[in-house]
């Protein structure tokens, strides 16, 4: 009788306990996997093949990272900048929408520098090789995935201008110091880690009548005294980011900008010397300088910082969130 008994509540143990059992199973948040949030589409307009495409935007995302950062660069770095893609891509779909850019209306963004740089995945394995493929397109692809979604906002908006460059040359640039127009969150900051990057100094030679040719081509009553460039090449004032804002060419007052695009200079952070009839531009950085510098951004992740604190840094007063949240 007593072992009728025990083997009763045994039963009724295993019984009752049974349930919980399959509850605690379930509970197991190692067992359940995480559902992904529906991916955006995107159109994108491919200018050499004269076509638009649609595509999910993750997708495009990972072409876009393979396209304007290098591969070996630091996780945390591809990270920033997939984040950066991302919200300029949404930011440009949420502009244009249905309509399109004007300078390609079949869609909001394009395959050329005019919006960012997209290059897809077939295209990549021919410019780059089957190697590059498949030592770093996982790479990227982890890090986009890794960044599912995700976008800046600033005061509560999405970030419309998420601007990035090469290299600043140790310090960003204010936003209206190159481009007139002052964004807050576009504020100039230094930039440390930078020594590594290919074009952190740079310099172009020509000579003095070459450097005349280039200026009379676009301002066509422009004048120089050549026989004394010193005093008729002067630099007057620089920006925050120690850009040249304004120089002094023979009769013409100019924009450091404005010659760095003339000369196809790497900067408007540059120097001049001229001897022996020539002229020479030396420049620090690659690009406006406006935004995140990329190998700034490598620097810092190579230095622990995470690509929060990157974007943070190269975006005062931005906050990361999910598309799906805007």
């Amino acid at each position: 009788m007593k072992k009728l008994i025990f083997l009763g509540l045994l039963l009724c143990f295993a019984v009752i306990g049974l349930p919980f059992a399959i509850i605690s199973t379930f509970d197991d948040k190692s067992m359940v996997e995480e559902p992904k949030e529906p991916d955006e589409k995107v159109r994108v307009f491919l200018k050499k093949e004269n076509k638009t495409v649609e595509m999910d935007l993750e997708e495009y995302i990972k072409s876009v990272v393979a396209s304007e950062m290098p591969g070996e660069f630091e996780e945390e770095a591809l990270k920033a900048q997939a984040v950066a893609a991302r919200t300029y891509a949404m930011s440009r779909m949420m502009l244009y929408g249905k309509n399109g850019h004007p300078d390609h209306p079949q869609a909001p963004l394009c395959d050329g520098v005019h919006c960012q740089v997209y290059i897809s995945y077939e295209a990549l394995k021919d410019i780059k090789s089957s190697e590059w493929i498949l030592k770093y397109w996982g790479k990227i692809s982890q890090a986009v995935e890794s960044t599912r979604g995700q976008v800046m906002t600033y005061d509560g908006k999405l970030v419309d201008q998420p601007l990035f460059h090469s290299t600043s040359g140790g310090k960003t640039e204010n936003s209206e110091d190159v481009f007139t127009t002052a964004v807050p969150y576009l504020r100039s900051v230094e930039s440390p880690f930078e020594q590594e990057a290919p074009y952190f100094k740079d310099s172009v030679m020509m000579s003095l009548n070459e450097f005349k040719s280039q200026i009379t081509s676009k301002y066509k009553n422009f004048s120089i005294d050549l026989s004394n460039v010193e005093d008729s090449v002067k630099v007057l004032d620089h920006s925050s980011g120690g850009r040249v804002s304004r120089i002094q060419v023979g009769n013409l007052i100019l924009s450091g900008r404005d010659v760095r695009e003339m000369l196809g200079l790497r900067s408007a952070n540059f120097t001049i010397e001229s001897d022996n009839n020539q002229i020479v531009f030396n420049t620090i950085g690659y690009g406006h300088g406006v935004g995140m510098s990329q190998w700034g951004a490598n620097g810092m992740a190579g230095n622990g910082a995470d690509y929060v604190k990157i974007l943070k840094h190269f975006y005062q007063g931005i906050e990361i969130r999910k598309i799906s949240q805007l």
